[in-house]
Formats: structure tokens, sequence, C-alpha cells
């Protein structure tokens, strides 16, 4: 195998993943697009609010500052972190709206095309260009994986939490 190729196959250890994520917020996006049912979309909009929430965690926690010096130019860094930026808006605007709400599939809508026009310059312009490099992606990987667990435990804590709060108010 090449020195490329091999940098390529190491590469995939990281970029495999992102990718995967990709994929799966993509047919969730299809699957809203098809959704008839209010509980159904809504399933599906906390679905992908999960997964967008976590996979920007890793990339904003761990890959974006290991990638930075691996990009030609660092405007195209600048754009991602202000298209997460503009997800993390949307997040938090959907979050307070119900299903029913008449801007609920509109802003879901927007969220999803901001994101697919994000995969694209992710996996068009940014991936190919770190791959290239010659980053420690055995390292990366790891971080990343831990990153991820990081972010499910937090989860899972602020639900547990956020549940106690709940049952508290009630036996108040």
């Amino acid at each position: 195998m090449t020195q490329s190729g091999t940098m390529e196959a190491q590469a995939a250890q990281v970029l495999d993943p992102l990718r995967e994520d990709h994929h799966k917020v993509k047919q969730l996006f299809d699957e809203f697009e098809a959704a008839t049912e209010s509980e159904e979309k809504q399933r599906i909009v906390e679905e992908a609010i999960h997964a967008l929430q976590q996979h920007s965690y890793v990339e904003e926690k761990v890959l974006y500052p290991a990638f930075l010096p691996a990009l030609d130019e660092e405007q195209l860094m600048r754009e991602a972190l202000e298209e997460h930026h503009v997800v993390h808006l949307l997040i938090a605007e959907l979050k307070k709206l119900k299903p029913n709400d008449e801007r609920y599939d509109a802003k879901f809508t927007v969220l999803a095309e901001n994101v697919r026009h994000h995969i694209k310059e992710e996996e068009g312009e940014m991936f190919p260009q770190v791959e290239e490099s010659d980053l420690d992606w055995t390292f990366l990987a790891d971080k990343a994986s831990e990153a991820k667990r990081q972010f499910s435990s937090k989860g899972a804590r602020a639900g547990r939490s956020g549940a106690r709060t709940k049952k508290a108010k009630k036996s108040a």
C-alpha cells in the first residue's frame, strides 16, 4: 500500500464515522419529509437533534481543532463553525416549538437544508484536504470516541436530573 493509501486508511478511522453520522441525519431528514403524523415528526426531530448535537460536539471539541492546520485555508473552518452556530440556533428554536406549531415543519426544513449544505462542503472540501495530511489518526479516533461517550454521559446525567426535577415539582 502506498503512503497516501495508508494515510487514507488511517483517516477512515475518523472520517468514516462522520460520514455515517451524515448519512443517518440525511435519512432522518428524508423520513421527516415523508412523515404525516405529528408524533412521528416529533420523534424524527428529536432523534435528528440528538444526532446533530453529538456530532457537532465531537467535531468542535476534538476534530476541528486538529483539522485546522491541515486545511489549505482557514476560511473553510470559519465557515464550518458558523454553519454549526446556525444549526445550534435552529435547534434551540425548534426545542421551544410544539409539533403542531405552524413554524415547526418550516424550521426543521431550514435546519435540514443548512445541514445538507454543510455536509456537502465538509465531505467535498474539508475531508479530502485532511485525509491527505499526516495527522495522528489513531489518537484522533480515540479522542473522538471519548468525546462521543462524554456527550452521551452528559445527556444521560441531564436526563436523570431533569426527571428528578419533574418528580420533585409534582410531589411539592
